[in-house]
């Protein structure tokens, strides 16, 4: 007999998540099929620790550049010497610059995630947090934090170590290059409620609790960070690094751009 749990098995999510939008985009790889023929849409499931839960396709893991955000464009031209594309995803960045010629270095947790981006040719990946590649060796000129990836830093408690493992992987001279998003122009009780209870709590306002969920599967539950620019500016304040430009043109996202100082 099969036990019937409420909660998910914790396992790659995002791994199976983006081999299935693979294979639902390429037909390689078993799609996920509905109703026996048709491949089923690949969702994106997000569940938060006030209950709110969010779908969105996946499919955009792996959009080509032509279907990239302006400010996805602006920060690949930024891009200088060997980058570390920091949650590398299903490749989409790191093959871009691949292609045009600069060395990168495509990182991430997910060792499915991996898979697929070594099926679609990223050459160098390595599989892993910041923290443990540090013992690595390896050194960078551009670090990139974009799809939102700013949230890795997670929140307060987490920024300084975060920003000096950077700081332990960078050339001189580095920089890094961090898409983020200002949560605090919206008008939706739900939002506005949760804000100020994370601010009650003592945590920033969109410091996000989430998990992630697909199938059967789930993540354990983590911290995400969506802050305006001055409370990034805050964060950054006494690390290794300067925030030395916001390119806010797409508002209310905007890229961070930091030096080392």
């Amino acid at each position: 007999m099969i036990a019937v749990t409420s909660e998910p098995a914790i396992g790659d999510v995002f791994g199976e998540m983006i081999r299935d939008a693979y294979a639902v985009a390429t037909g390689v790889g078993p799609r996920p099929l509905a109703g026996g023929r048709l491949p089923r849409p690949v969702i994106e499931i997000i569940e938060r620790d006030d209950g709110l839960i969010n779908g969105a396709p996946a499919g955009h893991y792996l959009d080509p550049p032509e279907a990239w955000q302006p400010y996805d464009h602006r920060a690949v031209d930024r891009v200088r010497g060997h980058a570390l594309d920091v949650g590398v995803g299903a490749g989409r960045i790191a093959l871009h610059l691949q292609q045009r010629g600069m060395p990168v270095t495509g990182l991430d947790t997910s060792v499915g995630a991996l898979r697929v981006c070594r099926h679609r040719g990223v050459r160098d990946l390595v599989h892993g947090t910041i923290d443990q590649h540090v013992a690595d060796g390896r050194r960078y000129d551009t670090f990139l934090l974009l799809g939102n990836n700013l949230g890795l830093i997670e929140g307060r408690e987490r920024a300084a170590d975060f920003l000096a493992a950077l700081a332990a992987l960078a050339r001189p001279g580095a920089q890094v290059i961090a898409h983020g998003t200002d949560p605090y122009g919206t008008t939706d009780p739900v939002q506005v409620s949760y804000h100020e209870r994370n601010r009650r709590r003592g945590r920033l306002g969109g410091q996000l609790r989430l998990r992630l969920r697909y199938r059967q599967l789930g993540t354990e539950w983590f911290d995400y960070l969506v802050c305006s620019a001055d409370e990034l500016a805050g964060l950054v304040h006494g690390s290794p690094w300067r925030l030395v430009d916001v390119d806010d043109r797409d508002h209310p996202y905007y890229l961070a751009t930091l030096e080392l100082a």
